[in-house]
């Protein structure tokens, strides 16, 4: 059940993206994440979606992984899509109104819109399960940090936070299997989750909030007497064993998907030039593209 989610998972292989450095992954996957939301055609949305088709081959990761990732968020792109489906408003003179039935009504600008929220959400998560499948959560903290340390000059406990993060990271995928574990347990037992509305299914999920939240202190009760056990003290003096070097690959990927960034950018620039123009150019079936 649970366990299909990978999301703070690392796959093993040797591949050119897990070969980048974290850090450069790490400032890419952020301006991916940022690049997504100045996109507003669909012409933009298929170059993305070439992008990280391209993106998943070189890092050899299985596609059932990466859309496995999906699978989380169902629920919040159903909810999301049908939010802007009903409730965006679309003006009578430029828009069609497509349904009207009590205080609904469904306009064509709603389903563009919640076309292109329903993209940005899956393509935000794709993109950083690719990062944290190519990445191992011990390189994260130390990517979190070599690029926070400016900020201990201000006196921020740098690498107390990216290692809380890189902890964070590392208990998703057990607390997943713990998870699952009480499910199948309390199924063994005779609890039923599969079937009824959905406030029936949400109430059976109860007994197993108590377990997990136990067995979740009990983890990080052990994992603090394990680092005490190794004298741990946090940032004092520490040094560490591998140090973080660039290499072709990285300046190859920055520059790779720099090309891929100015390119959304030109296209957000285009339609904002083209917007208010009569351009017969683009249209196709009666439908401006580069508009939507």
């Amino acid at each position: 059940m649970l366990k299909d989610v990978t999301f703070g998972q690392y796959y093993n292989a040797q591949s050119f993206v897990h070969k980048m450095d974290a850090r450069i992954k790490l400032l890419l996957c952020l301006l991916f994440m940022v690049a997504i939301f100045f996109v507003q055609s669909f012409v933009g949305f298929a170059f993305i979606t070439v992008f990280l088709v391209t993106l998943i081959a070189c890092s050899r990761v299985p596609v059932r992984s990466v859309l496995k990732s999906v699978k989380g968020i169902i629920f919040l792109l159903l909810f999301t899509v049908v939010l802007n489906v009903f409730f965006t408003k679309g003006d009578a003179e430029k828009d069609k109104l497509l349904v009207s039935w009590w205080i609904f009504e469904i306009w064509d600008t709603g389903l563009y819109f919640a076309a292109k929220m329903f993209l940005r959400l899956v393509y935000l998560v794709v993109g950083s399960s690719v990062l944290t499948l190519t990445t191992t959560p011990v390189d994260l903290t130390h990517a979190i940090e070599s690029l926070l340390k400016p900020l201990k000059v201000i006196k921020v406990p740098v690498h107390e936070i990216a290692l809380i993060m890189s902890l964070t990271l590392s208990f998703i995928p057990s607390l997943m299997e713990e998870t699952d574990r009480i499910i199948n347990a309390q199924k063994a037992r005779g609890a039923d989750f599969d079937t009824g509305g959905l406030v029936k299914r949400a109430k059976a999920f109860v007994p197993i909030l108590i377990p997990l939240l136990v067995s979740g202190f009990r983890r990080a009760d052990e994992l603090a007497n394990a680092m005490n056990s190794r004298c741990y003290e946090g940032a004092t003096k520490r040094t560490q064993m591998r140090v973080m070097k660039l290499s072709w690959r990285d300046f190859l990927g920055a520059f790779i998907t720099l090309i891929f960034l100015v390119t959304i950018f030109v296209l957000y620039g285009m339609r904002n030039q083209w917007i208010n123009a009569d351009v017969d150019w683009l249209y196709i079936n009666g439908v401006n593209w580069l508009y939507f």
